[in-house]
């Protein structure tokens, strides 16, 4: 089937962007080379296209990385070895792993379970849920699928069950809109403390590492704790104050649970085992600093024995897309990215902003630049395709106005996440939940822009404090 008018309209910004850069190469600053101006001609090209998507967002990467090899601005060896980053085979083994928990059941057995024991009242119930996205977080990068496939349907039911649907305000507002807004906060909250419960956040792990700063899966969590846990504990109270449901107990809730957990039956084999390898890789992923077990290697470990124990079969990995899909464009962008920095361009664009901050405190740089990267979101649609675009600029940077790195490289990668709280269509997450039409536009970005403010002082504030104490500055 050919494309559509609308999808080759969408080619007209990228492609402009392209040709005008590529042609203003004799124009470029003095300081760069031709590879490098052009180099980020496509970079960029590729970067609004990825955000216009007149094709998947995998498709779009693909026609960048072949007119960067028949430009022959990079050559072939050099672009297809970005396919070996092992960060970015961390996302896709992070993404067979987890397809373990829908597949066995096990994601809907603790999400049940969590509501069974603490579902009394709505508030709680909020909790629990958020507690179920919690556990699954660490190994599901896909904050997607960790949304749609195990927690969103128990919401949906929860729903139904007390008479609450999208239809009207009168209804819609009995429990649903509050589950729905607060999980969502719940899901940007985890996908931030967790370096494999986003798929962006290995990838700025790999932007961090060619900027010489080293973030292990361990430093990453200790930095999210404290923040983290004040951010799950807080924000729900919040949205219950800002925007409280009808029905403030929920008494039938434990019921429902607890009848569709009968439904389910015990627990099964492929449960436990799954259960088993889902903690030892937990334990692997911690204490990889000192056993000299990096993530990803744990990730194909834990892959492997689901094979081998029959949890997962090979079709299961074959027909996990988002997976190979991540794999494709996120192994071209960073290619790309990573291209972009040894040629100079980042280094170069990083001493041009901080020439113009003059001897500005390095927090307020910190502060000003995580402004940037949270506000810029709106005019994205995918967390990873904004953390592809700027996460590398801005971290180059941070560390050239004197912020330490290694706090400045996990600060943007937390506020990859935490950008989620702006538009509704922030995320993969997003339409999932503004899709189901509990809660209107308005009321969404009103909402959020209140929050994001909470986030910057929790995560800015107390967070920075936090790290100190930890010693990552």
């Amino acid at each position: 089937m050919l494309l559509s008018k609308e999808q080759y309209k969408k080619f007209f910004w990228p492609v402009l962007i392209g040709l005008v850069l590529w042609f203003c190469t004799p124009l470029r600053p003095a300081a760069l080379s031709v590879a490098a101006w052009r180099m980020f001609a496509i970079f960029l090209a590729t970067i609004v296209g990825c955000i216009t998507q007149p094709l998947p967002i995998g498709a779009v990467s693909i026609i960048g990385f072949v007119i960067l090899t028949l430009t022959k601005v990079v050559d072939i060896d050099t672009a297809v070895a970005g396919f070996g980053n092992s960060s970015i085979w961390l996302i896709a083994m992070a993404f067979f792993i987890s397809r373990g928990f829908i597949k066995t059941g096990l994601g809907r057995r603790i999400a049940l379970n969590f509501v069974s024991l603490f579902g009394k009242k709505t508030l709680n119930l909020a909790y629990s849920i958020i507690g179920v996205d919690l556990v699954l977080a660490p190994a599901t990068p896909s904050n997607t699928a960790r949304a749609g496939g195990v927690v969103f349907p128990i919401i949906q039911s929860l729903a139904d069950a007390f008479g609450s649907k999208p239809d009207d305000d009168e209804s819609r507002k009995k429990i649903g809109s509050f589950l729905v807004f607060a999980e969502y906060h719940g899901d940007i909250i985890t996908s931030a403390m967790f370096m494999t419960a986003m798929a962006g956040n290995p990838l700025a792990q790999a932007f961090a590492g060619d900027a010489k700063v080293n973030i292990s899966w361990m430093s990453w969590f200790l930095a999210a704790l404290v923040p983290g846990i004040i951010s799950l504990i807080l924000i729900p109270f919040l949205i219950y104050k800002m925007y409280p449901p009808k029905i403030k107990e929920t008494p039938n809730a434990k019921k429902w649970a607890d009848d569709q957990l009968k439904e389910m039956g015990k627990f099964s084999i492929s449960e436990k085992i799954m259960t088993g390898l889902f903690i030892l890789a937990l334990i692997s992923w911690m204490t990889g600093s000192l056993t000299g077990i990096d993530a990803t290697t744990t990730a194909f470990v834990a892959l492997g024995l689901l094979l081998l124990t029959g949890v997962l079969n090979w079709q299961d990995v074959l027909k996990e897309t988002g997976a190979w899909n991540t794999l494709t464009w996120f192994s071209v962008l960073v290619m790309m990215a990573t291209k972009l920095n040894k040629l100079g361009f980042i280094p170069w664009f990083s001493k041009l902003i901080v020439s113009g901050l003059g001897n500005m405190n390095w927090f307020l740089v910190l502060l000003l630049v995580i402004l940037i990267y949270f506000y810029s979101h709106y005019m994205f649609a995918s967390a990873t395709a904004h953390v592809s675009a700027m996460y590398a600029a801005l971290l180059g940077v941070s560390i050239a106005a004197g912020v330490p790195p290694l706090l400045a490289a996990l600060m943007l990668g937390f506020f990859g996440n935490l950008a989620g709280s702006t538009t509704h269509y922030a995320s993969g997450p997003a339409p999932i939940y503004f899709g189901s039409k509990y809660v209107t536009q308005g009321e969404w970005w009103k909402m959020n822009f209140v929050l994001g403010l909470v986030y910057m002082v929790i995560w800015l504030g107390v967070g920075t404090l936090w790290t100190k104490v930890i010693g990552i500055w």
